[in-house]
């Protein structure tokens, strides 16, 4: 994860990534058969210990939308991870990237997602489809703007509160009660 969020894709090495897990190079082509499949893998693993913290189900509507804020709270510890999503979804739309195709369902499904926490949140129904979409599009782009922002300057950005900000806001202009109170505690 390191090797990758310092450097990128393209420019970590093998042989870096080997020494850094006290392997050779073909110990870590044992396991991963390509530096493609090792970055996949990467990946998954971030993504399998986000799950994990949700326990045995995932949150719907309100609820749904805390877990974004408090995402970006808990991202405010992890600069590693942070730094390592920030790099690769970045690098991986240019030309035959191998987590080109990971970010791509990874952004449908985060979309769909945070439309259906809206939709529920705010009681909307399908005639509100393409206004809930938008929403959902500006909450993740927010937060992944947020990111590359904090990487770069922490001590000016608050990433839950600004996260909070705009999801509140949102909700708002979709017409949502719950947008009388903030989302964070």
């Amino acid at each position: 994860m390191d090797t990758f969020a310092a450097r990128g894709y393209n420019n970590a090495s093998l042989a870096e990534i080997a020494e850094r897990a006290g392997l050779t190079q073909a110990g870590v082509l044992h396991y991963f058969r390509s530096k493609a499949l090792l970055l996949t893998s990467v990946l998954e693993l971030r993504d399998q210990r986000d799950i994990a913290q949700l326990g045995t189900r995932r949150p719907q509507g309100l609820e749904f939308l805390r877990h974004l804020v408090d995402t970006a709270r808990r991202n405010a510890e992890r600069e590693g991870i942070v730094r390592l999503y920030a790099v690769l979804s970045a690098e991986s739309v240019t030309d035959a990237h191998p987590a080109q195709s990971y970010f791509r369902d990874r952004y449908s499904g985060l979309r769909a997602f945070v439309a259906e926490a809206l939709t529920e949140a705010c009681g909307l129904g399908e005639a509100d489809a393409r206004r809930v979409g938008a929403a959902a599009n500006a909450i993740i782009a927010v937060m992944d703007g947020l990111q590359v922002q904090w990487l770069l300057d922490p001590d000016s950005v608050d990433m839950a509160a600004s996260t909070d900000l705009v999801v509140t806001s949102l909700l708002a202009g979709l017409g949502s009660d719950a947008a009388d109170r903030r989302l964070a505690p």
